[in-house]
């Protein structure tokens, strides 16, 4: 097949004429997984063509992602494949069913090579809480790739898939595909279904695509969006062809830029390719409004609170007794439950399970977790009163590059400070993508550029992150 880094378009047109065959795009892509992966650690584990066969496949034509390579974040279930969510916990679970958004990519006729690096039940922002260790940059392997997505956005990189699937709870695609210099769309709340996601905080995991450019991302949300009844939390929306419209015009289209997201915290390189990002629409034809979220300062603490509180009751349910790791060093049942989870589960999610035990315990949960959750509603009202002026919102997706490995692994609050951007748009359940803008001056490293949209509006994001790409 070549060196060439291939899109999906590319795989499409090649077999439809003939340029390749299916067992020799798999096999392509899992030997240079073989040569590559033990650098980056991208991958958790791959397959042979048992699991990535389309058996039964129909003609090109009649499937939209026939024979296209794409890795799976090893929090999502595909049947008959272990899913360890990046956890000792879970080193040895077998997924006893596909999740919904895998199904469909089956349905699609994708082509999955294997389970992507996370941080533990994606609680991290660089893949370094991975209980198999992190994942490292394909731009620069002393430096992370982001997280929690880390190793879906490291394999699209460094083309070690045509894309991958991630899951976002507060910016876990857009951050590491911007660091990765790759697009990462997450999908409004309710978009996609999270049956078959392990999940990490119920009201605010996302599943979306992690792709080589904007039209590859529009192509997977047309294939995994869908209202699912095995998720309660699916809307009943009509889904549309993501890629309609994606070569129009932005002339007069509004985009809104909040002051609170370049302050004193915005690192000066990303900020100059932000700005310059930002005049290029203008040149476009957008209009270009100043506009504010004024409580946008309360995101991070206001998702410190809720999101653990969410996790402590998730994790509950490892204890050692139904599935996953059960420790062989205990005299009773007690000791079952607690040295299970002691053993297998790492420094992160004990922390968080413990701050929302704490949060949500008698006598605190007026103080905190109900004033997040008006924190929360307030933020989202913020929203609203901007998405009255403007089209879109448009800011940095991260507040740095991507940062050095144990660089800030020893100080979680500094960790947390690089979602600053991103946590606004999950509280709030808003579609937004992440798309390269250019290279920084001093790291030589991509900076990636965010556009939020309304709820379910998902196609002007898409729209405008296009033609930013193709300016």
């Amino acid at each position: 097949m070549g060196e060439k880094n291939y899109t999906i378009t590319d795989i499409q047109k090649g077999l439809k004429n003939n340029e390749f065959a299916l067992a020799e795009i798999f096999n392509s892509y899992i030997s240079k997984i073989k040569k590559e992966n033990p650098k980056l650690n991208a991958y958790l584990s791959t397959f042979n063509m048992v699991n990535g066969s389309l058996a039964g496949a129909r003609p090109v034509e009649t499937k939209s992602l026939y024979g296209v390579p794409c890795a799976i974040k090893d929090n999502m279930l595909l049947e008959g494949t272990i899913a360890t969510a990046g956890s000792k916990i879970l080193e040895n679970y077998i997924s006893a069913y596909d999740a919904t958004a895998v199904r469909k990519l089956k349905e699609s006729g994708a082509l999955f090579l294997g389970k992507t690096n996370l941080d533990e039940f994606a609680m991290g922002s660089s893949t370094e809480n991975s209980a198999f260790g992190p994942t490292k940059n394909p731009l620069d392997t002393s430096r992370v790739p982001g997280g929690s997505s880390g190793g879906s956005a490291a394999a699209v990189a460094a083309d070690l898939c045509v894309f991958a699937l991630g899951s976002d709870t507060g910016g876990s695609i857009r951050q590491p595909a911007a660091f990765c210099g790759v697009v990462g769309l997450k999908p409004t709340y309710g978009r996609v279904s999270r049956s078959g996601l392990i999940a990490m905080a119920s009201s605010l995991d996302q599943i979306g695509p992690i792709t080589k450019n904007v039209y590859d991302a529009a192509l997977i949300l047309n294939a995994v969006a869908g209202q699912d009844p095995y998720d309660s939390t699916t809307a009943p929306v009509q889904t549309p062809d993501f890629t309609h419209g994606l070569t129009d015009n932005i002339r007069g289209l509004r985009v809104g830029v909040p002051k609170e997201f370049f302050g004193s915290g915005l690192d000066g390189e990303v900020a100059e390719k932000v700005k310059q990002a930002i005049a290029r629409l203008e040149d476009m034809g957008a209009k270009i409004i100043d506009i504010s979220l004024p409580h946008a300062e309360y995101s991070l603490a206001a998702y410190y609170i809720v999101m653990p509180c969410e996790v402590s009751a998730n994790l509950a349910r490892f204890d050692g007794i139904r599935y996953g790791h059960s420790s062989k060093n205990s005299d009773n049942l007690s000791d079952v439950y607690l040295n299970s989870r002691a053993e297998g589960f790492g420094a992160e999610p004990k922390r968080r399970i413990m701050l929302g035990t704490y949060a949500l315990s008698s006598g605190y949960y007026d103080a905190y977790y109900l004033k997040a959750q008006k924190v929360r509603a307030v933020i989202k009202q913020d929203f609203n009163k901007a998405f009255a002026k403007v089209d879109v919102i448009a800011g940095p997706t991260t507040p740095t590059v991507a940062f050095k490995i144990g660089e800030k692994s020893d100080n979680p609050l500094s960790m947390y400070l690089s979602d600053i951007y991103t946590v606004p748009v999950n509280l709030a359940g808003l579609p937004a993508i992440s798309v390269p803008c250019g290279i920084g001056k001093n790291s030589g490293l991509p900076v990636g550029f965010q556009i939020i949209g309304r709820m379910f509006d998902e196609k002007t994001v898409l729209h405008v992150a296009y033609q930013l790409e193709n300016a």
